[in-house]
C-alpha cells in the first residue's frame, strides 16, 4: 500500500513540475536544429519574474515572450551572440543567468575564490598559532621541577588507584 502511495505521489509531483512543461508545443520550431539552438540559449537567460529559473524552465508569461522573441531572431537568421547582444542590450546583463567577465562584474567572479583562499589561509594561520600554544603546554617541554611534582601526584593517583 505504501509504495503504491509513494508512487502516486511521485507521479503527481512530476505532472505537477512547472518545469517540465514550460515550452508550449505552439513556440516549437519546425527545423530541429534551430529549436536545438532556441533551447540552449532559453537555459543560458534568466526569467525576470523567477529569477532563478531559465526562461526554459518558467511558465511566467515574461519567460514565453523571451522564448518567442529568441525564436523570432534565430528565425531572422542571427547567431547566437547577436541573441545574447539584443537581449542584453534590452534587459541588461541581468538577463544572462551566467554573466559576462567584464570590469563590472570582476568582483561576481573574483569574490568566491578570492574568500575560498581567504578562508584556506585562514586556517592554516589558527592551525600554526594553535600547535605553537600546544608545544608550550608539551609535557615534554617540563623544567625538572615540574617533572618531579608530576612524578610524585602520579604516583599518588596510582597508590590510591590500588588501595
Amino acid at each position: 500500500m505504501r509504495k503504491l502511495l509513494a508512487s502516486v505521489f511521485v507521479v503527481a509531483m512530476m505532472i505537477g513540475c512547472p518545469a517540465a512543461h514550460a515550452v508550449q508545443p505552439d513556440e516549437v520550431m519546425e527545423d530541429a536544429a534551430k529549436e536545438a539552438r532556441a533551447r540552449d540559449l532559453s537555459r543560458e537567460l534568466r526569467c525576470m519574474v523567477c529569477q532563478n529559473q531559465s526562461i526554459d524552465d518558467s511558465d511566467a508569461p515574461l519567460a514565453r515572450d523571451l522564448r518567442l522573441l529568441v525564436r523570432e531572431r534565430i528565425a531572422g537568421g542571427d547567431s547566437d551572440s547577436q541573441v545574447i547582444d539584443f537581449l542584453v542590450a534590452r534587459y541588461g546583463e541581468f538577463v544572462l543567468l551566467k554573466p559576462r567577465f567584464t570590469l563590472h562584474t570582476l568582483l561576481l567572479w573574483l569574490l568566491p575564490p578570492l574568500a575560498l583562499i581567504g578562508g584556506g589561509l585562514a586556517l592554516w594561520f589558527y592551525s600554526r598559532r594553535r600547535s605553537k600554544a600546544g608545544s608550550a603546554t608539551d609535557p615534554s617541554h617540563l623544567t625538572e621541577e615540574e617533572e618531579v611534582r608530576l612524578e610524585r601526584l602520579l604516583a599518588a593517583e596510582t597508590s590510591d588507584k590500588q588501595a
